[in-house]
């Protein structure tokens, strides 16, 4: 950092800022939006002690021509080729001359916004490669971004504020990453641009977790959701869903029961026998939602990353989302897959999608947000769960609904909108994930044989959840048992959730 004691500012501040920088020095590669990036560093004058190049190669042809054919011109593939291109250019022409006391950068973007002949939503990918010292190795910043603005010009002129923050926090605020991803709002608004992947990579970013930041995307409200690997890798929606029909399992995932794996893994041979997926296999993924992961007032991301690291064993991508409602969850997925979506949940998750309460009357209310939840011939797996009061078991076939809703239960269950699912032993429905975390975290052995070994074994190694071995003495700073942040569904109070 230097002189400069402001964090943020006005597109025209950063820009100069940049500008009168002597450290920096790049190429400008702009695709499908104009140079609105480019054009903020002209406009603020002093662009000679920056700017080495700027280039648009709009047309198709050309862009092959000098980036490389490629399946989609808007796609990671496309911003990495420009990235690989304008980099090694600008060492390979100016390092003899400037590389001893410059650090070198190329920006890029590839974008498709709304025009005359295109009327879908923009989006686009933005990028940045630079060395963070003199002929150090590059890093890169990457994000996807969708354009909300209705107006072409609109998209236009907020792809270019968008364009000077991710530099400037690049340059000058990755120390501070949640307080960068922070910064690409500056002078813009959620109804503005949706950033829904970010991904750090090389020497500037070794401190970084990309799985935080996918957590601090969905936290500081640049986006709805967000995605990773299992390997903790982002990854944005389309290029893991793409056409592709897809099963959730929803739940706090603390710590990840035998009970969990059996709804996901019946969930999972039911739904690839329906006539719909055509012998395709779906992409299954795990959701924590916000509500998960929060301890009163806020997030606890030493907890998150432990249950990441312990789902990573499972091999499945991982979404973040702010979706308490599960017709959300399944509208947002529905942006990228015309195909069938089905959720695998416990059965005292229905509590919660047939209370009226939870929906908005300006969207149709329950009938309204069941159309989005069945949207495509999507379907709910439904495993049982033991009601811990009363001991009754509640399954599809015998589940209690008012008066009001039977005849429209009835037909959700008679054409299979509601599908039962049937436990490979019956005493998983006993299974009590609160009560497999209490015994974790007392040092009770016991627990083991309520997870299934592999997630058991993570959690020994790395001693998550409060894990000790039964020698060692009790942590006083251990979480207590059941403070997990997940809340019964309304009418479920006292309801198993089926260890999910």
């Amino acid at each position: 950092m230097d002189g400069w004691s402001e964090q943020s500012g006005s597109p025209h501040e950063k820009a100069l800022r940049i500008n009168l920088d002597a450290r920096w020095y790049g190429t400008f590669a702009e695709i499908g939006a104009g140079q609105e990036v480019a054009r903020w560093f002209f406009r603020v004058g002093g662009a000679s002690g920056t700017v080495a190049k700027t280039i648009s190669a709009y047309d198709m042809a050309v862009s092959d021509a000098v980036y490389g054919p490629a399946q989609r011109y808007v796609s990671r593939q496309r911003l990495e080729a420009m990235l690989d291109h304008e980099f090694a250019l600008i060492v390979e022409r100016l390092d003899r001359i400037k590389g001893a006391e410059r650090n070198f950068f190329a920006f890029a973007d590839t974008v498709a916004t709304r025009s005359y002949a295109r009327r879908q939503e923009g989006h686009g990918w933005m990028g940045l490669r630079f060395q963070h010292a003199p002929r150090q190795p590059p890093s890169d910043l990457i994000i996807h971004v969708r354009l909300l603005d209705k107006e072409p010009v609109r998209q236009q002129e907020a792809l270019g504020i968008l364009g000077v923050n991710l530099i400037y926090g690049t340059f000058y605020l990755r120390e501070q990453p949640e307080q960068l991803i922070r910064s690409l709002l500056d002078h813009l608004t959620w109804e503005r641009i949706e950033v829904d992947l970010i991904d750090f990579s090389g020497p500037a970013f070794t401190h970084v977790d990309n799985r935080l930041m996918a957590l601090q995307l969905v936290e500081q409200d640049l986006t709805e959701a967000a995605m990773f690997t299992a390997s903790g890798e982002p990854v944005q929606w389309a290029e893991v869903l793409y056409k592709r029909p897809v099963l959730v399992q929803r739940g706090s995932f603390r710590p990840y029961t035998n009970a969990a794996l059996d709804v996901l893994e019946q969930a999972h041979a039911k739904f690839v026998q329906e006539p719909e997926l055509q012998g395709e296999s779906p992409v299954v993924l795990l959701e924590m939602t916000l509500r998960h992961l929060t301890t009163g007032d806020a997030v606890d991301h030493r907890d998150f990353l432990q249950r990441a690291d312990m789902l990573r064993v499972l091999g499945k991508p991982i979404l973040i989302s702010n979706f308490r409602r599960f017709h959300r969850l399944a509208s947002y997925l529905g942006r990228y897959t015309p195909r069938p979506i089905a959720l695998a949940l416990g059965a005292s998750k229905l509590f919660e999608i047939l209370d009226e309460s939870f929906y908005n009357p300006e969207e149709g209310g329950l009938l309204g947000g069941l159309g989005q939840l069945f949207k495509n011939r999507g379907r709910l797996y439904v495993y049982p769960a033991l009601q811990k009061d009363t001991g009754r078991l509640l399954t599809v076939d015998d589940f209690p609904v008012t008066e009001s809703l039977r005849h429209l239960y009835e037909h959700l269950r008679s054409n299979r909108y509601l599908v039962p699912l049937t436990p490979t032993e019956p005493e998983f429905v006993r299974i009590r994930r609160a009560e497999v975390l209490a015994m974790i975290q007392r040092g009770d052995p016991e627990w083991e044989a309520f997870v299934p070994p592999p997630i058991a074994a993570v959690i020994k190694r790395d001693r998550l959840f409060g894990y000790r071995p039964v020698e060692e003495p009790a942590d006083s700073s251990a979480r207590p048992a059941g403070t997990d942040g997940e809340h019964s569904p309304p009418g479920g109070a006292g309801v198993s959730p089926s260890g999910a």
